[in-house]
C-alpha cells in the first residue's frame, strides 16, 4: 500500500501545464516554407503528443485504480476480522463442548451407581423410593445435558461452515485486489511513459 502511495504521489507532482497551442499542427504557409527555417530547428512536421485530456483520463484511471484497491483492502480487513470473530467463537464452543461431554460422562457413571444401589436395596421400600426418584432426576438432568451437547455440536458445525466461507471470500478479495493493485501500476507506468513523452517534446520545441 505504500508503494501504491508513492506512485499516486509521483503522478501528482508530475502533471504539469500544456499548453494547447503546442499541439498545432503546421499551416500550409509554414509547410511551404520550411526551407527557410533556421539550421539546426527541429523539423516543423506534426506528430501527435500527449494532450490534456489523455493526461487527465490516465490520472483518472490510475485513481479509480488505486480508489478501488483501497476498498478491496478494506473488506479484507472487515472479512478477516469477521473471521477471528468466528474462530474464536469456535474455540469457545469447543470448550464447552468438552465440558457437556465431561459432564454427561459423570452423570451416566452416577445413573450407573445408583441403579446398582436401587437394585441392591429393593428390600427396603421408603430408601428405594428415594433412590428411585434421586434416579428419574438425574436421567432427567442427562438428557437435558445430552440435548445441550447436541445442540452444541450442531452449532459448532454450522460455525465451521461459516467459517471457511469467510475464509473463502477473503481469499477471493485479496485475489481481486492484487489484480487492481498490478492495474494501477500498469496505469502509472503508462503515465510515466506520456510524461516522458511530453517532457521530450517540450524540450525540443523549447530549443527551437
Amino acid at each position: 500500500m505504500d508503494r501504491i502511495k508513492e506512485v499516486r504521489l509521483t503522478l501528482q507532482q508530475a502533471v504539469p501545464l500544456l499548453d494547447p497551442t503546442m499541439m498545432a499542427p503546421l499551416t500550409e504557409d509554414e509547410h511551404n516554407n520550411q526551407d527557410k527555417l533556421l539550421p539546426g530547428r527541429w523539423p516543423w512536421e506534426w506528430r501527435p503528443t500527449p494532450t490534456p485530456a489523455k493526461m487527465n483520463q490516465l490520472r483518472l484511471q490510475a485513481d479509480e485504480s488505486s480508489s478501488k484497491v483501497e476498498e478491496l483492502q478494506a473488506k479484507v480487513k472487515t472479512l478477516e476480522q469477521e473471521n477471528l470473530s468466528k474462530e474464536q467463537e469456535i474455540t469457545s464452543l469447543q470448550h464447552k463442548h468438552s465440558v457437556l461431554e465431561d459432564t454427561v460422562e459423570k452423570l451416566e457413571d452416577h445413573i450407573k451407581s445408583l441403579k446398582a444401589s436401587a437394585d441392591e436395596g429393593q428390600q427396603h421400600g421408603t430408601q428405594n423410593e428415594t433412590l428411585t426418584r434421586r434416579l428419574q432426576l438425574l436421567e432427567e438432568e442427562a438428557e437435558e445435558a445430552d440435548k445441550a451437547l447436541r445442540e452444541a455440536n450442531e452449532k459448532l458445525r454450522q460455525t465451521d461452515v461459516k467459517a471457511g466461507h469467510f475464509e473463502r471470500k477473503v481469499h477471493a478479495l485479496e485475489a481481486e485486489r492484487d489484480q487492481w493493485e498490478s492495474k494501477y501500476e500498469e496505469m502509472a507506468k503508462k503515465y510515466a511513459a506520456v510524461q516522458a513523452e511530453l517532457d521530450t517534446f517540450n524540450l525540443e520545441i523549447g530549443n527551437i
